[in-house]
């Protein structure tokens, strides 16, 4: 709800209900009810992005899950309560503990109700009606306005306000330059001092910073991220701005549980010369500048531009087959196969483009020039088409399959990509489910931010998503966490052969972990016999690569008969 809208919704306005539930079948069941009943239903499948969700979303409920990965209901409740904003709003739990002990604390911490699974339809629909009812009619008798624009806590900017202010800036070619800030470790920090402590020392550290930034806008993106806007400075006024922020931060004492510490602060800033077409393009140069900083002793670096060579021949390959006559790009498919058997037909999409010389290019070979010269973007929306319109026609010829599809974070994370394929599904009635999104470990660690907002929203809609190219690092067990993850493909490193006694342990690891998260792991490029018995006995869930069938046109690929 926006600020020149009324602060207190009225009777006659759908009601508006976050699910938070990690579960993506419940999070579906629940949301469908809800929806079916004529409400407004969001759902958040990460919790640490539950205070995001509902700053945005602005629910007249909160229908909460009491165990998730991590972190309980209970305590994101009591983090509801904090806020001045949402101190009224039920929050209703939804969970199959039938402790009467569990539902007195979840009562006690500030709960409204507390339902159990398996629920009726009606049930769910009725509890929640009742409990909206109610909180609008105590919001209207209160006739609070509250501040849309700022965190009551940290008296930031909310993130759409400043991302707004960032995209019309870009849109008016105005001079100055984003400033991402990412302080200490958040998993490590979140792991030693639990979630509640954690969200109280960044609260506190997002407050200090409001006090460094003064009349430059700021406000926080994820669990240890801030972005600073400012106006109207050129790119060495940033660099010195940038290493004020950073000692700024790094050398103030917050405490922590009665102890003092320092949070270590990494920054990457871009200016705005650089013609971004929109506020996400921005972010993601930031994130850029950010990653690199990392490896850098000063722990700052400035946005660079790729410069990458870029063929015109290729490219104007390229061109010609994305044009609306154009002809040379092709899609192939290669079976992902379950080691346990089963006849779920699911496929590895991939693009192939074929030149004037009449030889086909692999995807390798042309996504470099495509991302140099803006093209990838377009390619991917191709690419997302067609798997689209492949889907629904294999639906409606009683034949679903599963494609997963690989997509750049810079397209996903463009303005307006989620909602456009949110349409592109429904127009074309696919379900979610057949739709897996593949992002390659190497992006998605530079582009985190973006990722947890495309996935959230897209996860209501029941699209799963993939990690590809997988290895087992402090960045990439993170990712595991923050991301709502379905799959986990491994990088071709595990499939080679014989497999050195580092990279077997790792794999087993790798694998152990996924599964306590409840991913499903493939193995990819097996080429070999060996090599997918390899795989097989570490645990791994499919199996995919030229072993099993090369990629092809045609998706006639037996799976019932399929044995490896």
């Amino acid at each position: 709800m926006s600020t020149t809208q009324d602060a207190v919704a009225t009777d006659t306005q759908p009601y508006r209900v976050l699910v938070v539930e990690d579960d993506r079948s419940q999070a579906i069941f629940a949301e469908a009810i809800l929806r079916g009943a004529g409400m407004q239903a969001e759902v958040v499948a990460v919790p640490e992005r539950m205070m995001e969700a509902l700053e945005r979303f602005n629910p007249d409920l909160v229908l909460m899950d009491l165990h998730m990965p991590g972190v309980s209901g209970t305590t994101l409740t009591s983090q509801i309560r904090e806020h001045p904003r949402f101190v009224h709003t039920p929050v209703v739990f939804l969970t199959g503990d039938q402790d009467p002990e569990m539902q007195l604390e979840a009562l006690e911490h500030g709960g409204d109700d507390y339902i159990l699974k398996p629920v009726r339809p009606r049930h769910l629909i009725v509890a929640v009606q009742s409990r909206v009812r109610r909180a609008r009619a105590l919001a209207s008798s209160m006739h609070t306005a509250p501040d849309f624009d700022r965190h009551p806590v940290t008296g930031l900017h909310t993130r759409p306000v400043l991302m707004k202010a960032l995209a019309g800036q870009i849109s008016r070619g105005a001079p100055g330059g984003a400033l991402l800030l990412e302080l200490g470790n958040a998993l490590a920090l979140r792991s030693h001092y639990g979630y509640a402590t954690f969200e109280t020392l960044i609260n506190d550290a997002g407050r200090f910073l409001g006090s460094l930034t003064q009349e430059h806008a700021a406000a926080r993106l994820s669990d240890n991220a801030f972005l600073v806007l400012v106006k109207d400075r050129d790119r060495a006024w940033l660099d010195t701005y940038a290493r004020s922020l950073r000692d700024g931060i790094g050398y103030h004492d917050f405490t922590v549980n009665g102890e003092t510490m320092r949070l270590r602060c990494t920054v990457g800033y871009t200016t705005l010369e650089h013609g971004f077409a929109d506020a996400g393009a921005a972010l993601a140069a930031t994130e850029d500048a950010t990653r690199e900083a990392h490896g850098l002793p000063a722990g700052i670096a400035a946005f660079v531009p790729p410069t990458a060579t870029v063929t015109d021949s290729m490219v104007s390959e390229l061109r010609d087959a994305l044009s609306p006559a154009g002809s040379g790009l092709y899609l192939a498919f290669q079976p992902v196969v379950a080691v346990a058997g089963g006849d779920e037909a699911q496929f590895q999409v991939l693009v192939r483009m074929l030149g004037p010389d009449g030889n086909v290019r692999k995807a390798g070979e042309f996504l470099p020039s495509a991302q140099a010269s803006g093209l990838l973007p377009q390619l991917d929306r191709w690419v997302m088409e067609h798997a689209l319109e492949l889907l629904q026609k294999r639906r409606a010829a009683s034949q679903p399959v599963r494609l997963f599809v690989s997509q750049s974070p810079r397209t996903l994370g463009q303005d307006g990509y989620a909602s456009w394929l949110q349409q592109a599904l429904e127009r074309a009635g696919v379900d979610g489910p057949s739709l897996v999104i593949d992002m390659r470990l190497e992006d998605a660690v530079v582009h985190t931010v973006l990722l947890q907002q495309f996935c959230e929203q897209l996860v209501p809609a029941g699209v799963q998503f993939c990690l590809s190219q997988f290895r087992s690092n402090e960045d990439s067990n993170q990712l595991l966490q923050m991301l709502p993850l379905g799959y986990l493909r491994l990088s071709a490193d595990f499939a080679q052969q014989p497999l050195p006694p580092a990279l077997h342990d790792e794999m087993r690891t790798v694998i152990e972990r996924a599964h306590r998260l409840g991913l499903q792991v493939i193995g990819q490029a097996v080429e070999d016999p060996q090599a997918a018995a390899a795989l097989w006995v570490g645990g791994i869930d499919f199996i995919q690569g030229n072993l099993v069938q090369r990629p092809e046109q045609a998706l006639d690929f037996d799976f019932q008969s399929a044995a490896l």
